[in-house]
């Protein structure tokens, strides 16, 4: 716990303000994206992440760990390659503009999901995810850490996993998600992805 939490303010305090991208020319550029992602960056299907209102940083590093292969998204093979640096900045201020869509948790898993989600699992050493992510699920755009409120489950459940197994491993020398995901059970991750399906 201690260590995430220093990993954090590290992140924090190293970070300096988010970068300028024209969102008028991501719109341009999205084309391709939208196919997934949906026009407004609202995802159309669970197995594709919805990135409407998603801040920019973060979207930019993603991008940038994609297509320099440091994270693996087969889906997304290639079609980053012909965008420059200031393309992937031009997306991401379009889509950070754009509203995310609200949904609804599964009523049963919402007394464990706001559990986990608000205090951790101390038993586990598991942070709350509010540490991050904020009470309301809207993230952390100077440290570039992502909204999750109105995200699909679907989407939140594989990376969770993919954390946990170390499948995904681009959480920084922090390695705060990996250590945040390494002790859930899959009931675990259902709960807490359902929960901030509906966080709002």
């Amino acid at each position: 716990m201690l260590r995430l939490i220093i990993g954090v303010l590290i992140a924090t305090i190293a970070i300096s303000a988010a970068a300028d991208g024209d969102s008028s020319r991501g719109k341009q550029l999205n084309a391709v994206c939208a196919a997934c992602h949906g026009a407004d960056g609202n995802s159309p299907a669970g197995s594709f992440p919805s990135i409407a209102g998603q801040n920019a940083r973060y979207l930019v590093k993603q991008m940038e760990e994609i297509k320099s292969g440091v994270r693996s998204a087969p889906l997304m093979t290639g079609l980053l390659d012909a965008l420059s640096a200031q393309d992937l900045e031009d997306l991401a201020a379009f889509y950070a503009e754009q509203s995310p869509a609200m949904g609804a948790a599964k009523p049963e898993l919402v007394a464990l999901g706001e559990r986990i989600y608000r205090a951790g699992i101390k038993r586990k050493n598991v942070a709350a995810c509010t540490a991050c992510h904020s009470p309301q699920g809207g993230g952390n755009s100077p440290a570039g850490f992502p909204l999750l409120a109105g995200q699909w489950p679907e989407y939140t459940e594989a990376q969770l996993r993919a954390f946990r197994s170390g499948e995904r491993s681009n959480d920084g020398d922090s390695r705060m998600m990996r250590i945040s995901a390494m002790d859930l059970s899959d009931d675990e991750i259902a709960a807490v992805a359902s929960y901030v399906r509906g966080i709002h």
